[in-house]
């Protein structure tokens, strides 16, 4: 990617976490960048093909970052990196990005949850396996219904009205969720490991 286009990417990204979405004008994009609107449009369209192009970018960098950062550890190791990722994610994140894209922007949206969800589909897949074969997952998993009862309940606590109607962060509901997933498919072993980790990272 070019590099000018990866810095007006990274930089609406910034701008749309810290003020949603809605606010941000491509005036307010070319001012913070320090790049005039002519030359900010040799780039992008309009705002709605900046908001696809920054939507494919996440999910790129996301897939090369777990690819990258996860590539010499165990299964469970793996998910708790990814888990720490996400929660640092989260924790970026304006609600109100979730709401606006939904609700005006709603093709680029589902666009990009499906492109998610599939990703996820696959590495929550690949991670069971790779957890039974090394002998830290119950042997009687079922990576395929597992892996795709993961991603609805990944999707069902990013919905914008479940978001509204708990009392909960989103952050607070992943980790719930995630400790939820691994303590129902490691074995005694596995469950042993994700303990002495998790003890681990509180005490850091």
């Amino acid at each position: 990617m070019d590099d000018k286009l990866t810095l007006i990417l990274q930089t609406t990204g910034g701008l749309f976490r810290k003020y949603g979405i809605r606010s941000i004008s491509m005036d307010d994009i070319a001012r913070e960048i320090g790049m005039s609107k002519k030359t900010l449009y040799q780039y992008v369209e309009n705002k709605t093909d900046l908001i696809e192009k920054l939507l494919l970018h996440l999910v790129s960098s996301s897939r090369a970052c777990i690819t990258e950062e996860t590539s010499n550890l165990n299964a469970i190791d793996v998910l708790i990196q990814v888990s720490i990722k996400v929660s640092h994610e989260i924790k970026e994140m304006n609600p109100s990005i979730a709401f606006d894209l939904e609700k005006f922007y709603p093709t680029l949206y589902r666009n990009f949850v499906n492109a998610k969800r599939d990703h996820v589909y696959r590495k929550i897949k690949e991670n069971l396996e790779q957890g039974v074969s090394e002998g830290i997952y119950r042997n009687d998993v079922d990576s395929d219904l597992v892996a795709k009862l993961y991603v609805q309940k990944l999707m069902d606590v990013h919905d914008p009205e479940f978001l509204s109607s708990v009392d909960f962060s989103f952050e607070k509901v992943f980790q719930v969720m995630f400790d939820n997933h691994i303590r129902g498919i490691a074995n005694p072993e596995g469950l042993a490991y994700y303990e002495k980790q998790i003890n681990k990272q509180i005490s850091l």
